[in-house]
C-alpha cells in the first residue's frame, strides 16, 4: 500500500515508547478571574472599578454607552484609566465596542498578530 511506504508499515510498540505521567504532580495553579462587565452608563463604572479592586481582570462592552453618549463614554474610560494607574494596572481598548482592564499582576500585550 502507497501508505505503508509513507509510514513504514507497522511497527511493534514497545512499552518503554511510552512516558507516564503523574498528573498529581503538576503545581496546583489558581485560576486567573475574568469578569464580563456591560458599561451601558456611566454608573457602571463603579462596578467595573470594585472588580478591579478585587484582583479580577475585567472585559467590558462599552458598546451601549458609546452608540448612547461618547461624552460619557470618554469621562467613564477616564475614571477607568485613573483607577487602573492607582491599582499599576493596565487598560485598552479591544475593537471599538470593549476594553480590558487589568490589575497589577497582568499587562496587555499590544503586539500586532496576524488574524486567525
Amino acid at each position: 500500500m502507497p501508505l505503508e511506504k509513507i509510514f513504514g508499515g507497522r511497527k511493534e510498540i514497545d512499552e518503554g515508547d511510552f512516558l507516564e505521567i503523574d498528573h498529581e504532580a503538576t503545581p496546583n495553579i489558581d485560576a486567573i478571574p475574568i469578569k464580563i462587565a456591560h458599561i451601558n452608563d456611566y454608573g457602571d463604572v463603579d462596578m467595573v472599578q470594585k472588580f478591579l479592586r478585587e484582583g479580577n481582570i475585567v472585559f467590558a462592552k462599552i458598546k451601549t454607552l458609546k452608540e448612547k453618549d461618547m461624552s460619557e463614554l470618554k469621562r467613564a474610560i477616564e475614571r477607568l484609566r485613573k483607577t487602573v494607574i492607582a491599582l499599576n494596572g493596565d487598560i485598552a481598548g479591544v475593537d471599538e465596542n470593549f476594553i480590558v482592564a487589568t490589575p497589577s499582576f497582568a499587562r496587555i500585550d499590544r503586539t500586532a498578530t496576524e488574524p486567525l
